[in-house]
This record gives structure tokens, C-alpha cells and sequence, in this order.
């Protein structure tokens, strides 16, 4: 195959590839291509050549794919929010499916599993409860807008260019939060601009302003704004809150989380309270939540609610059965489940999520659910009455091979394997599909215009 890298090459695609880059042939030789879609004939430029593939960019769209839409976002193709906006939203949910389908055939070797179609969210845009931007001391302009000779601005709040650490876009807003978010997005930006305090520079690890973070409340429609900075200073960061308290009433918890580590998480190694509570306050189903600025909540409340009933469906429970959760989180989905299981013992390795899980049954009432802090591999063991269900929920990594051997040991009736990686889901029931079938599998849509899909497997133990 003659294709180097810089070279520019006409491509027909023919295909979407886990990742949302389209897939075209050259000669059998296989090209993935970014900002492209199936069936649209495009000018591409290869950025990486391997021997086994390719890697390029489309920079012309020569005939567009009928599946191609207009992005409402003037940033689409260039911010690292979401990938598949020109992509038609019911061909987004048809490539999910098949993603799943894919990854349980040549990873699982699974033939023949029940994939349903996928359940769509029912917002496609401002779903998200829950966005982080990143403060930078150079704005990444849009090739659009780029003048020869022109500087780079002194300032960004945005979202990051795709693969990039420190390009950062300056962006007016994003659509896949509620307008509210954008509102005040833009005054926390004219605040920073006009503070004459140094935002972080992303390279030179110096500056103060960091990261600012948005939660709200699908249920109540209230805000949390967390202010990330690199040292604690009330005095430049509580004229901010008041500005937001003032100007917004449904702003209702204002935080300053403080970190000086040079990783790029908005995580503070301490926080103080601004104004109003240390949370905010969600609902799924019946349950009230209570969410503070660094505990985990999936960030599309509605599709969680979807996401937890197939949960709920797929385990079965008549009220009578022990549930084991594993990689229980705050407890969302054993107490999910309460009303329709006799006890439910979840395992967590974070102390914080476990605290939030106690307090999380205190608020509903709920006596049934227990919480063991630990790394499952080592917890596991602690458990004495084998379950009737084990529920899973890991990390996009999967479970840890040791977990999965102990999860055969247990030998419980039902597993329900819940995951936000089609890869990691195929490669632990290759292992379990011995000792378990592999009954169904709903794919549920959580983030529209990306490539992500969360699954929900059900398993029912084989008998020799």
C-alpha cells in the first residue's frame, strides 16, 4: 500500500468503527477516518500510517452521506464534547447497536445474542447534568476564525481540542446543557476576563483560575457552580459567588474546591462553601439524591432512570432475594432496587462514595442496603450468604480477572452486568459465557452524539 502520512487521498466510506471514526477500504487496506460518516465520499488527509491501517482526517466533503446532518454547534468537528453531531441521531443509535453486537462476536466470541435495539434518551441535547471546563492562558482558535500574523488570545474557559491536553476552546456555549448553564458559563468568563488574576496555564502549571464546574438538577431545576482554583483567596473568588447568588435563584450551592496539583482533574484537595448548601438535590424514580460537587451521578439523570428500570427488569426480584452490587458507587443502584429485594450489600472501593451511599439510604428510608469499603478482589471473599443476584457496574476497564473468578466461585443464579464499554463488557463474558448464558442485551442511549453506549447483559447460570 503506497499511502504515507501527509498524503491527501478520495475515500468512499463504508462503515463506522467503535471510537465514531468511519471506516473506508483502499485496496483491502483499511483507513479510519475522523469527521467523516458512512456512504460520504470525502477528501482525506492521512495523519498515521501503520501496516495494518490508517488514520485520517476528512477535509473536504465531496458528496455527503444521506445519514449526514447540519451540527446546530458552531464547534462540532472541533471541541472533544461530542464527535457525532452531523451524524442522523437514529443512525447514531443503529451504529451503538452495532458496536455492541460487534464486540460480543469477535472479542466474546458470543454468537447470536439478543441485542436489542437501542433505547434512545429522550433529550438529545442539554441532557447533561453535569459539565466541566478547563481555564487556559492560551485559546486554541478555530482554524474558521484564524488570522495569519493574529496572536493567540490570552484566555480560554472551554471544553478541550479532541487528544489534546493543552488546547483549549473559548466557547460560547455548549448545547448538550441546559441554556441556564451557558448564561453562566458566559458571566463566570467576563468575571475571570476582568479579575486581572492569571488563569492556569496548562503548560507552565502558574495561575490561579482552573476549572469551572456546573451541576444541576434534573428534578428541581437547581444549580451547584464549583469554582476549581489553584490556592485558596475568599476575597477574589467570594465577589463571584455573590455576582451568581444575586443574579440567579435557582443558583443554590456555590463551592471552591482548592488543588495545586498539576493533574488535570477539577478535583480540590479540599473545598469551601461559597453559599447556600454543600449539594444539590436529584431524583431517580421515587429516590431522592443527595449530590455534592465531587460524588459521582450519571450525568443524564433521565436515561439513568431508563438505564436502572432495564436493571431493575433484568434481575427478576420478587422481593425475597439477597442482591450483591458490585462497584456500588453511591449507592444509586441498590437503593434502585430496595423496595424488591430482601437485603442488598453493596462493594466500593471509594470511602467518600460509601459515605455518600449511607447517607443516600438515610434520606429514602432505607434499612435493606448495606455498604462494604474495600477493593472488590479482597471483599468479595467477606461475603458469607451467597446472593441470588450479583449486579455489575465496573469501570469502563472491566472487572479485574480476579473479580471474575470469584463471581464463578459464587455461582449465583442471575448476573446483571452493566457496562459503559462494549470492549471490556465482550472480554468478561467471554469469561463467564462457560458457566453463564448470555440471555439479552439492552444497549441504552445515555450520551447522544458521542460514541458511547451503556449496555445492561442479562445472565442466567447454566445447569450441567
Amino acid at each position: 500500500m503506497g499511502l504515507k502520512k501527509g498524503d491527501f487521498i478520495d475515500l468512499e466510506l463504508t462503515g463506522m468503527a467503535y471510537g465514531g471514526k468511519a471506516i473506508a477500504k483502499v485496496d483491502g487496506f483499511t483507513v479510519f477516518v475522523d469527521k467523516a460518516v458512512p456512504l460520504d465520499r470525502v477528501k482525506a488527509r492521512i495523519i498515521k500510517k501503520k501496516k495494518s491501517f490508517a488514520e485520517a482526517t476528512a477535509v473536504e466533503i465531496i458528496e455527503p452521506s444521506p445519514d449526514r446532518t447540519v451540527p446546530p454547534c458552531e464547534y462540532s468537528g472541533y471541541c472533544g464534547g461530542c464527535k457525532w453531531q452531523f451524524l442522523n441521531y437514529d443512525r447514531q443509535l443503529y451504529y451503538k447497536q452495532q458496536h455492541v453486537k460487534e464486540a460480543l462476536e469477535h472479542i466474546g466470541l458470543l454468537k447470536d445474542i439478543l441485542v436489542h435495539p437501542v433505547i434512545a434518551s429522550e433529550s438529545i441535547f442539554g441532557y447533561r447534568n453535569k459539565m466541566e471546563f478547563s481555564c487556559s492562558d492560551k485559546e486554541w482558535v478555530l482554524p474558521l476564525n484564524f488570522i495569519p500574523g493574529e496572536k493567540t488570545a490570552g484566555f480560554a474557559l472551554g471544553l478541550h481540542v479532541p487528544g489534546t491536553f493543552d488546547k483549549v476552546l473559548d466557547i460560547k456555549a455548549c448545547l448538550l446543557q441546559p441554556e441556564k448553564g451557558n448564561l453562566i458559563l458566559n458571566d463566570v468568563k467576563n468575571f475571570i476576563k476582568n479579575s486581572d488574576i492569571p488563569v492556569y496555564g496548562l503548560r507552565s502549571h502558574e495561575g490561579f483560575w482552573r476549572f469551572l464546574m456546573l451541576r444541576n438538577s434534573a428534578a428541581y431545576g437547581k444549580w451547584m457552580v464549583n469554582i476549581i482554583t489553584s490556592a485558596e483567596e475568599k476575597s477574589i473568588v467570594e465577589p463571584l459567588s455573590d455576582l451568581l447568588v444575586e443574579k440567579y435563584s435557582d443558583v443554590v450551592s456555590v463551592i471552591n474546591n482548592i488543588t495545586s496539583s498539576k493533574a488535570g482533574i477539577a478535583v480540590g484537595e479540599y473545598e469551601n462553601i461559597l453559599a447556600g448548601s454543600s449539594y444539590i438535590k436529584d431524583k431517580l424514580g421515587a429516590f431522592e439524591f443527595e449530590i455534592s460537587a465531587n460524588s459521582f451521578f450519571q450525568t443524564n439523570t433521565k436515561g439513568a432512570q431508563i438505564l436502572y428500570n432495564k436493571v431493575k427488569e433484568f434481575a427478576q426480584l420478587s422481593g425475597k432475594q439477597t442482591v450483591i452490587d458490585l462497584y456500588s458507587g453511591t449507592g444509586t443502584i441498590p437503593i434502585f432496587l430496595s423496595a424488591d429485594a430482601s437485603e442488598i450489600t453493596g462493594i466500593e472501593i471509594s470511602e467518600s462514595a460509601v459515605s455518600d451511599a449511607k447517607n443516600n439510604c438515610i434520606i429514602n428510608g432505607i434499612s435493606n442496603c448495606t455498604f462494604i469499603t474495600g477493593d472488590i478482589k479482597n471483599s468479595l471473599s467477606k461475603i458469607e450468604k451467597k446472593p441470588d443476584v450479583i449486579i455489575i457496574d465496573p469501570p469502563r476497564v472491566g472487572m479485574h480477572k480476579d473479580v471474575v473468578k470469584q463471581v464463578v466461585d459464587i455461582a449465583s443464579e442471575r448476573i446483571v452486568y452493566v457496562s459503559c464499554n462494549p470492549a471490556t463488557l465482550a472480554r468478561d463474558l467471554f469469561v463467564l459465557k462457560d458457566y453463564y448464558d448470555v440471555m439479552e442485551v439492552q444497549p441504552v442511549d445515555m450520551f447522544p452524539h458521542t460514541f458511547h453506549i451503556e449496555s445492561v447483559a442479562r445472565l442466567e447460570k447454566k445447569h450441567f
